[in-house]
């Protein structure tokens, strides 16, 4: 524990007697008051999220010169000013070596945000690709981040940051002006909730962290609940339901693939494609209220299909979900499936994504 990286706001979750864990390098809250109150709290009003561990990735220079347009999934030059975009970082195999998303700040200028842990090989392999006079700066640890997410986000923020909270658009940002210090401020989130991800720099973290949980429509959120928001929006996670041996066509995220251009791995998706899937990611339901754990397995027709990669109870639908790779025949819509190890069986059933449709994104 005493290697683990620390965020600026380790003494205020400690002053909240936050239940501790290591997370990708760094030490992190898990929960508060308790995942399932703080999964509720999200769904229903405002939750804030300590997401300071997240790689940030400072790019300035020409795109086209640089060679950095190779690096992703997507085009970079086609990203309006003040828009975002979510893709990948891909290996020559076509494996995810990190999803993530650019912000274009200025023509030249790009704020790449990735996950902990992966995020020093990140930096490595971008940094190692770039051409030309091309800068790019690692202010992971030195820029801070907190992710307000909940149906009533955008009234919070309105009442303390004024008007130009409400002309963000989805996957849209701006740069807002925030306790004195130049802030960028996001419309994105990884919830399934109208919410906001807000960068500023590590000196004004405790004190904007402060302000908003004095609002008696925020309580604080740990990872718990986090992994339970995204899982019931069915939201792949890095290392577990992501990772370089998996490729964007088996996760089902092929739309955020731009095939139409030359990029790193894009011959091996190519290929892949031509050759046909050999497995493929299914989402299902379980018939009961039991979790599903990562690690079990899939089975049809009494042979195994595949593993789970996550899942949870979810309290929204009231049964237990999860997500993990089969072989392509299991992963169809409505394909019964049993899910379990050593004796235990759970009956399922594949659904379309996302598990939980009533949240308030597009609000």
């Amino acid at each position: 524990m005493d290697t683990l990286k620390q965020t600026p706001l380790q003494g205020e979750h400690e002053r909240l007697l936050a239940r501790l864990s290591p997370f990708g390098g760094w030490l992190m809250p898990l929960q508060y008051d308790g995942i399932l109150a703080e999964h509720r709290w999200c769904r229903e009003s405002a939750a804030l999220f300590d997401t300071c561990h997240m790689g940030q990735f400072f790019f300035r220079g020409e795109l086209a010169a640089t060679g950095i347009e190779r690096l992703f999934s997507f085009r970079l030059d086609t990203i309006p000013l003040g828009r975002c975009r979510y893709g990948f970082l891909l290996n020559e195999q076509g494996g995810i070596v990190d999803d993530l998303t650019v912000y274009r700040l200025a023509d030249d200028q790009l704020l790449v945000v990735v996950n902990a842990g992966p995020e020093e090989r990140d930096f490595a392999v971008i940094q190692g690709a770039l051409a030309g006079a091309a800068r790019i700066e690692d202010r992971t640890g030195r820029s801070g981040k907190l992710d307000l997410q909940g149906p009533r986000s955008r009234e919070i923020l309105l009442q303390y940051f004024g008007e130009e909270i409400e002309k963000i658009p989805f996957f849209g940002f701006r740069r807002l002006t925030l306790l004195g210090s130049e802030a960028v401020v996001s419309r994105t989130g990884y919830t399934g909730e109208l919410g906001y991800e807000i960068y500023c720099d590590n000196e004004r973290i405790v004190e904007l962290w402060r302000l908003l949980l004095a609002d008696e429509r925020v309580r604080p959120a740990g990872l718990g609940a986090r992994d339970l928001l995204r899982l019931e929006m069915g939201y792949s996670l890095y290392g577990s339901d992501l990772d370089e041996t998996t490729t964007p066509l088996e996760a089902g995220l092929e739309r955020f693939v731009d095939f139409s251009r030359d990029f790193v791995g894009r011959e091996a998706l190519l290929r892949q494609q031509s050759g046909g899937l050999q497995r493929a990611k299914a989402a299902f339901r379980l018939d009961s209220r039991r979790s599903p754990r990562h690690g079990y397995g899939i089975f049809r027709h009494g042979e195994q299909a595949g593993t789970v990669t996550s899942g949870a109870f979810s309290p929204m639908l009231g049964c237990g979900i999860g997500m993990g790779y089969v072989t392509p025949a299991a992963a169809a819509i409505a394909t019964s499936l049993q899910v379990g190890q050593e004796g235990l069986v759970l009956e399922a059933t594949v659904v379309e994504l996302p598990f939980y449709r009533d949240g308030s994104l597009r609000k």
